[in-house]
């Protein structure tokens, strides 16, 4: 698959070190964490924005030495009320928002065919609106002022669609896409888009069937409560084994601070998306054939 256009400003972009606020959606736990957790050692001002109200607690804990320079709020993505009043907060503080990580997201797996309205109301509006919202509320901002970096959290779900994972999937596509078209559209205005595809990652990215909002519960993929504690068991056992959010926020951060387009963090994909690649170029060579 052919890679995104680079900026035409790659080699004269500011690094990360220059930029002076980042906002992490997400921020409290996971990857969103390992984000915060690099920034801040980077020197940034960081806001970390989350629903799990726990969470961030136990992440102000946990980093009050950075205090003078972490933030963290309640921060709902799919509700733009929220994104309006989070930047109103953070500017009020930090001043004007240079990094926006969107990498809030949910991890609700189940079949299409079971699927009802409600599933896919509550992936999309987190797993795509949620970047979407965050985009409508800085990036005027980012391009009057002529820069920033956009770091969107995707998913080897956004390349490959994997077993019970269509609705994911769905939002996760549309994510990279968003991006790639972002990547493109703003090259020439010193602002980089990037993309973080993660496979297998530690992280509680399966736990969160228990913030489904009351009005969106009328689900039809959600197991019985004992069967759904043995997958959640099962995938807490996998994802154990997956790589460490401190060392994928490290990775992202350092793709952001070379304008890379993509971020993956396990070599083992390659074969995934070769493969894919394969299926695609052999279609278009029995479509030519059939001319």
């Amino acid at each position: 698959m052919s890679e995104m256009k680079s900026s035409s400003h790659d080699g004269a972009l500011p690094r990360i070190g220059q930029r002076r606020v980042a906002l992490v959606t997400g921020g409290a736990s996971g990857i969103g964490r390992g984000l915060v957790e690099e920034l801040l050692d980077r020197g940034l001002s960081v806001a970390a924005g989350d629903v799990n109200d726990g969470h961030l607690s136990a992440l102000r804990d946990d980093l009050a030495c950075h205090r003078p320079r972490l933030m963290t709020l309640h921060l709902d993505v799919a509700e733009p009320s929220d994104w309006s009043r989070a930047v109103a907060q953070i500017e009020a503080r930090f001043g004007a928002i240079d990094i926006l990580c969107l990498n809030a997201g949910i991890g609700i797996l189940g079949p299409i065919l079971g699927s009802r309205p409600a599933d896919w109301t509550w992936l999309i509006q987190v797993n795509l609106a949620g970047a979407t919202n965050g985009l409508a509320s800085l990036l005027p901002g980012m391009r009057a002022r002529g820069g920033g970096h956009i770091l969107a959290t995707s998913s080897m779900g956004g390349l490959v669609a994997a077993n019970d994972g269509g609705i994911y999937s769905c939002a996760k596509f549309g994510v990279v896409a968003l991006i790639e078209a972002l990547r493109a559209e703003l090259s020439d205005e010193g602002i980089v888009a990037t993309v973080l595809c993660p496979a297998a990652v530690n992280t509680n990215i399966l736990d969160h069937e228990a913030l489904r909002p009351e009005h969106l519960s009328d689900s039809g993929i959600v197991p019985p409560p004992a069967e759904a504690e043995r997958m959640r068991e099962m995938a807490r056992s996998i994802l154990s084994l997956g790589a460490d959010p401190r060392e994928v926020g490290r990775r992202a951060v350092a793709a952001m601070d070379r304008g890379d387009p993509y971020v993956f963090t396990d070599g083992a994909v390659a074969n995934l998306l070769a493969l894919r690649e394969a299926a695609i170029l052999a279609g278009r060579s029995r479509g030519e054939g059939a001319k």
